[in-house]
């Protein structure tokens, strides 16, 4: 057993043939028949041909010793060792994209880069200051944010597409680390000739006699005001989906119905419409925010900074 500095190199044996086979392009290869589904639609978006593109495939498959498909009429669905190789290679090819993102960006001037992805709620109230307020000390640091419903975020972070994410904080974090992030109310936001419009407050139930206008369907929003009516035994008579804060605002002010929005929210969008908000008293509508990762000390130094900063905005 050979031993330097401390190392013990039989523990680790990669054998030399699946490192030969494990290229960028069949990895790509390997994602895009996944995505696709079959091998002919694969080969077509890679622009190779489909005898390559069955051969690479055929070789990666010997190099790990295991079929990464199953292949049927239908198509071609992962096997368990597929599906292994899907979270590594997906893990790669994100890697492989941040190093050509952060070299150009050495190259510009800019010395770090984060990939971030948050719910409707955190973007519209408290990110575009938050992130503001962080890039004014830390200008060279490149964000891409993205948005997505909360269960989305959670999967993006678990499955290591993105650094960290912020989403509601009654989704399942699914094992990731969490850290409370802020804290926001919700309203019922209707037009000022409502009949409960000059009330200070009312229970979600009381609304239900009026037509609602509902974010998607995957917001979590929409799942409580649906578990609000099922609790009341009342149907909710949801007159239309709308895909954004904005939307619901527009409609409800042209008589759609009432919709349930964040206070900031509606102050930001609500309000210049000549739209009235009203507390709802449930205590559901009092909602926390939170920061997920899959591991704190495992962040890259500037997603660290940055998680850090959010972290402590709730009490600035």
């Amino acid at each position: 057993m050979a031993v330097f500095a401390g190392v013990r190199h039989d523990l680790v044996m990669v054998p030399k043939n699946l490192l030969r086979r494990l290229d960028l392009t069949t990895l790509q290869l390997f994602l895009t028949v996944y995505e696709e589904g079959t091998l002919t639609r694969a080969a077509e978006r890679e622009a190779i041909a489909v005898s390559a593109a069955s051969k690479r495939l055929l070789e990666l498959e010997q190099a790990v010793g295991a079929s990464l498909f199953h292949r049927n009429a239908r198509g071609m669905t992962l096997t368990p060792a597929g599906e292994t190789l899907l979270h590594y290679a997906r893990r790669v090819m994100r890697d492989i994209e941040n190093i050509g993102i952060e070299l150009t960006g050495h190259a510009s001037g800019v010395r770090g880069y984060v990939r971030m992805m948050a719910n409707l709620s955190a973007i519209v109230e408290f990110l575009p200051e938050d992130l503001r307020a962080f890039q004014s000390s830390n200008e060279r640091v490149k964000i891409n944010l993205e948005e997505r419903p909360s269960g989305g975020v959670v999967e993006a972070v678990a499955d290591n597409l993105v650094d960290l994410g912020i989403c509601s904080g009654d989704t399942d974090p699914r094992g990731l680390q969490i850290r409370h992030y802020r804290s926001d109310t919700l309203v019922v936001v209707m037009r000022d000739d409502h009949p409960l419009a000059d009330r200070e407050s009312v229970a979600f139930a009381q609304t239900l006699d009026s037509d609602q206008v509902g974010l998607h369907s995957a917001s979590s929003i929409n799942a409580r005001t649906h578990l609000a009516a099922q609790q009341a035994g009342r149907p909710l008579k949801l007159r239309i989906h709308v895909p954004g804060f904005d939307a619901v605002c527009r409609m409800v002010q042209a008589g759609m119905g009432v919709g349930v929005l964040p206070l900031k929210v509606y102050q930001i969008m609500g309000r210049p419409l000549g739209l009235a908000a009203v507390a709802l008293e449930d205590d559901w509508a009092q909602r926390n925010l939170i920061l997920v990762v899959r591991d704190i000390d495992a962040l890259s130094p500037v997603s660290r900074l940055l998680f850090d900063h959010l972290g402590s905005a709730s009490g600035t």
